[in-house]
């Protein structure tokens, strides 16, 4: 082989060799300098020196896929055909409109003047105002901006809502859309912030009495109303629940009213409970109102406080489950639900507290909790505790009393209950015995005969889990927010009345051939079966809690709320408690079927873990300490009769 055919071989062999960053440059250089199509440059020059031409598939000069590489060409980047590249602009949602943009949408061309300009060089205070539908509106700042800016948020306030809607939209990042029709008759408007000119149907939604007389409810210290008492006439004008802002994704409520109200400081009021089971107190002013929370930890009770706040200023309600939704009663509203819930639970426990040595004695020790609280007027801090009970047992058949001595049924609710009836007579025999004392009794003369209640009289009933029975059997579990109301709302065991079990927890379905139980068969061994206590609060609201004496002097007397600690179920409860019953007709004159608000609190209570204890305690107001009851004998420590049993309202019948 000559040396010729060698220098042609050395020049095929480079061909298929990668050149290097060293030698020919990177091979970025060459793919920015190779035609997208592999074709020759469209001048049809030959390649320069140092290039050759690619190679075909084949081997052969030139076909296939193969073609030359495109010459440098000055000023295009070197590209034969190089247009430059549009960036382009990356897609999100629009700028949050301040209070000044959306004023200026709704009143354009208003005139801003500045009043004043005060303080020193380095720190000036400016003063701006704004004439809106002929009045003026003044705001200041550091800046003309910022003094404009709240001139404008001052002016959308005097027709916005809620008092601060620019501000929670804004922190929840939601806007408006610039295509709103602020003057369309859709009253309704999801996401609207001013209010229609029409007056809503009052016949559309449950009301709730103002106490203000600008049409506003004013909340201070533990989330409650006026504590004007509301009059027979009620006078009072009735507002619309307002509906509800949707909860914001990602943000706890601390952290959405830190952005609404920055700066806020908590502060730490109390601590109670046991060492497992601690209960913390967190409180929080805003706009000077003032705001409680508690939890089993400081981090929970700051947040309930927070959340509380929300739900009050700026009508933030965060848990949208609609299984955890209030249920309004029927009718008249004197407080808001969450608001009232709220307080009465904590009112119960605090009364629990204080009579345990803040739960340290040796009788804190419950797997249910319930009380009865009484409220006189819109004012939840005029509320006033009437009795609480702890206790889930039943009496043992063999300790059963003919003349009433025991107490068959030691549930928590049943107990309070019939503390509350203790209260009802001693409040009638107040009004009877002195003319000067009948304005301090709950009951007034009825026009039908008898007694009644005062119109502006209550009665709240909290116990800390659902009842026993079809209330909570089918809830055994808090809900998630993913939950389904009811998945089989029309099976047959839905509904069914149910028995408590002798010395032991739980209920079982009553069946429909089951004989009648007898005295002599409970004490010859049969197992004693007592009604369970969704059955038991179901008839209250058909009979009244007042009992069949009481029924000879007073009218139906009904709860108006009963309330939740824990594993409270809507859906489940409201049916427990008069759904099952709702097709019930001919009552008796004055007798209806009860609809009382069905809640669950804020804060729901942890799971009491462990045995449930053999006692009972109870309390009602005017007593100078609990009583402990043994579950099992239905009778005190010492073997006497409690002072709820029958013959205690008989005796003071006779005197």
């Amino acid at each position: 082989m000559d040396l010729e055919d060698g220098e042609n071989m050395s020049k095929t062999s480079a061909r298929h060799v990668v050149p290097s960053a060293g030698l020919l440059g990177s091979s970025t250089d060459v793919k920015e300098n190779c035609g997208l199509d592999g074709a020759p440059p469209a001048d049809g020059s030959a390649p320069g020196p140092g290039e050759g031409a690619p190679l075909s598939n084949g081997g052969g000069g030139g076909g296939g896929g193969g073609g030359r590489k495109r010459p440098l060409e000055e000023g295009s980047n070197g590209h034969a055909k190089f247009r430059l590249k549009k960036r382009r602009r990356a897609p999100g949602p629009a700028l949050p409109k301040n209070a000044l943009m959306q004023l200026n949408e709704i009143k354009p061309g208003l005139q801003y003047t500045l009043l004043s300009q005060t303080g020193p060089v380095h720190a000036p205070l400016f003063v701006m105002s704004v004439e809106v539908n002929g009045q003026v509106f003044e705001g200041s700042g550091p800046t003309k901006k910022k003094a404009k800016l709240h001139a404008a948020e001052k002016a959308l306030r005097s027709f916005v809502q809620f008092p601060n809607a620019s501000e929670a939209h804004l922190a929840m990042g939601r806007t408006l859309s610039a295509n709103t029709d602020f003057t369309s008759d859709q009253a309704d408007f999801p996401d609207a912030l001013f209010n229609g000119f029409e007056t809503p149907d009052r016949s559309d939604a449950p009301f709730y009495l103002g106490s203000n007389g600008d049409d506003s409810f004013s909340s201070s210290g533990d989330l409650s109303l006026s504590a004007s008492p509301v009059p027979a006439g009620l006078a009072q004008p009735l507002l619309p629940i307002p509906p509800p802002f949707p909860p914001p994704s990602g943000k706890n409520p601390v952290m959405i009213l830190n952005e609404l109200r920055p700066g806020l400081k908590y502060d730490f009021l109390s601590e109670s409970g046991e060492s497992h089971a601690k209960n913390f107190v967190m409180s929080v002013v805003v706009d000077g109102q003032f705001f409680e929370g508690s939890g089993r930890n400081k981090k929970l009770a700051k947040a309930r406080a927070a959340q509380s706040a929300l739900a009050t200023v700026f009508n933030l309600h965060l848990d949208q489950t609609p299984s955890r939704q209030p249920i309004p009663s029927e009718g008249l509203q004197l407080h808001l639900p969450q608001v009232l819930a709220d307080a009465v639970a904590r009112l119960v426990l605090d009364k629990f507290g204080d009579l345990t040595d803040n739960f340290s004695s040796p009788h804190a020790r419950r797997k249910v909790l319930a009380g009865i609280v009484m409220t006189t007027g819109t004012d939840v801090k005029d509320a006033k505790v009437i009795s609480v009970s702890t206790g889930t047992k039943c009496v043992n058949g063999e300790y059963m009393s003919d003349r009433g001595l025991a107490l068959n049924d030691c549930h928590a609710e049943i107990i309070s209950r019939r503390a509350l009836l203790r209260f009802l007579y001693t409040q009638l025999e107040l009004y009877l015995n002195n003319k000067d004392d009948q304005k301090r009794s709950i009951f007034q003369r009825s026009e039908r005969g008898g007694f009644r209640l005062k119109d502006s009289v209550q009665f709240h009933l909290y116990i800390s889990t659902s009842p026993c029975g079809d209330a909570r059997i089918f809830s055994p579990h808090e809900p998630l927010l993913e939950e389904p109301a009811d998945r089989h709302p029309n099976r047959k065991a839905r509904g069914q009345l149910r028995t408590k079990i002798e010395s032991g927890e739980g209920t079982i379905p009553v069946r429909s051939n089951a004989g009648i139980q007898t005295w002599d068969g409970v004490l010859q061994g049969e197992r004693l079966l007592t009604m369970s206590c969704s059955d038991k609060m179901a008839r209250w609201n058909v009979v009244g809690v007042q009992g069949s004496l009481l029924s000879v002097f007073v009218e139906p007397i009904y709860l108006s709320s009963i309330i939740l600690g824990s594993l409270y179920h809507g859906d489940h409860l409201s049916r427990a408690m008069y759904q099952r019953i709702s097709n019930i007709e001919d009552l008796p004159p004055l007798y209806t079927l009860n609809k009382p608000l069905l809640s669950g609190i804020s804060n729901a209570e942890a799971r009491q873990p462990g045995k449930a204890p053999n006692f009972s305690v109870n309390w009602t107001v005017g007593d100078a300490a609990i009583e402990v009851i043994n579950a099992t004998t239905g009778k005190d420590e010492l073997g006497r009769a409690s002072r709820l049993c029958t013959p205690q309202p008989t005796a003071r019948q006779g005197h």
